[in-house]
């Protein structure tokens, strides 16, 4: 059997050029390792990530005690476990950790073990990590949510949504879906140069150009998709990633301009750019606990994908009552919000069960660690959203994905968006 003989944990840096966990898991024959990602606009939900904040000689931003904590506590209870029993393995930190919110040892060394141990546990098998997840067979390749235009907190400039991202609906395979958004990356760039603005890049690699209107912003995005050659809303859909949690003071919301409207001005404001803009996916509309605005909206508009991020947080209990309270139709994963690889897994298996369209997300401080791309095949998910086109920590998922596609060849299929 192959057993887990010791857990090696060291300080590394993310994308943002922040400290983060890399954990190292060993058995007798062989060892793997895997990078915790963080992210900028949180949910107020999320498992905690353990950070040394009065260090100061990292600005608070180290993660010693994490490693600290994995390299003695964690390594100690794991050793001698099975490595192929991830439930095993995930349960015993979270009662080594007893808190709701994974606040002893924190989420970011916990997830970085689980997913240490799950690659070295496919390792071992000699086999593909995509094949080790909820799919034996018939796997089928995300579409990608492209980040192309930062705003929000992932740039300085005066956007209000956080992201503008587009997906290539009409693609014939995951290669093909990489050439539509490589096009209209390209043409927008050519466009944004035209305007004598900046084409430099926010944290998730999509431009972020001086600019302080949505609308504009999806002008931009229409043009470039035009350009392209396709289009807008057949070929190619424009996404939102609106993160509501930031635009929220009063019960009420400045999404659509630094005016603070009320949640049915807001609703009725959403449903002109939809019509507009042919916008298929709204990923966060409305605040965390606003869950009356949520299914207000869900009421007011068809054949949009409404997704949670900050609202459910990859949490089980969050999102059951989402479901009872009708709030939206797709759920974001993130394995950092939840802090194990077993308890996404459950929230995935519940979300399909129930309907719901799942997209396996990075986050804006993310790593050269591929998992999720892998996360995406083997349950089947359908949409990643890992970024632009641009910034190696969010292109090595795509890559990743494309060896995926080869790898299956004739057996490969792209997933369903309806």
């Amino acid at each position: 059997m192959d057993k887990i003989i010791k857990v090696i944990a060291r300080q590394v840096f993310d994308s943002r050029g922040n400290p983060t966990v890399e954990a190292e898991v060993y058995s007798s024959k062989s060892s793997a390792a895997a990078i915790c990602p963080s992210g900028a606009s949180t949910g107020t939900y999320e498992a905690f990530e353990k950070r040394d904040n009065v260090n100061k000689r990292y600005l608070g931003k180290s993660v010693f005690k994490a490693v600290k904590l994995i390299n003695s506590e964690i390594s100690k209870k794991l050793k001698g476990c099975s490595v192929h029993n991830q439930e095993k393995i995930d349960t015993i930190m979270i009662n080594l950790d007893g808190t709701r919110q994974k606040t002893k040892l924190g989420a970011n060394s916990i997830l970085a073990v689980s997913m240490a141990a799950k690659k070295l546990s496919a390792k071992l098998k000699k086999v593909p990590l995509y094949k080790t997840f909820l799919i034996k067979k018939n796997f089928q390749l995300p579409y990608p949510l492209m980040n192309i235009i930062n705003g929000g907190a992932h740039a300085n400039n005066g956007l209000r949504i956080q992201e503008f991202m587009i997906r290539p609906d009409k693609a014939k395979n995951f290669s093909d879906a990489m050439r539509i958004c490589y096009l209209v990356i390209k043409n927008l760039s050519k466009i944004i140069k035209s305007k004598g603005l900046s084409t430099s890049v926010g944290d998730e690699g999509g431009f972020a150009p001086m600019i302080n209107n949505n609308n504009q912003a999806m002008d931009l995005i229409v043009l470039a998709i035009k350009k392209s050659g396709f289009v807008n809303g057949r070929d190619v859909s424009i996404c939102l990633d609106v993160a509501a949690n930031e635009l929220y003071k009063n019960k009420k919301y400045s999404i659509h301009s630094k005016k603070y409207l009320t949640v049915e001005e807001s609703i009725k404001e959403y449903k002109k750019i939809i019509k507009k803009y042919k916008i298929r996916s709204i990923e966060d509309p409305f605040a965390e606990n606003d869950w009356s605005s949520w299914s207000k909206l869900m009421k007011s508009i068809n054949d949009v994908q409404l997704v949670g991020d900050d609202l459910y947080v990859t949490n089980l209990e969050r999102l059951k009552k989402g479901f009872l309270n009708l709030s939206s139709n797709s759920i974001l994963i993130k394995l950092n919000q939840i802090g194990t690889v077993s308890e996404t897994m459950e929230v995935i298996k519940f979300a399909q069960i129930i309907g719901f369209k799942t997209i396996i997300s990075h986050r804006s401080g993310d790593s050269e660690d591929t998992f999720i791309a892998d996360l995406a095949v083997g349950t089947n998910s359908n949409q990643i959203k890992t970024g632009s086109l641009a910034r190696s920590e969010r292109v090595a998922k795509y890559n990743q994905l494309i060896r995926i596609e080869e790898e299956l060849g004739k057996k490969a299929r792209m997933n369903k968006l309806h």
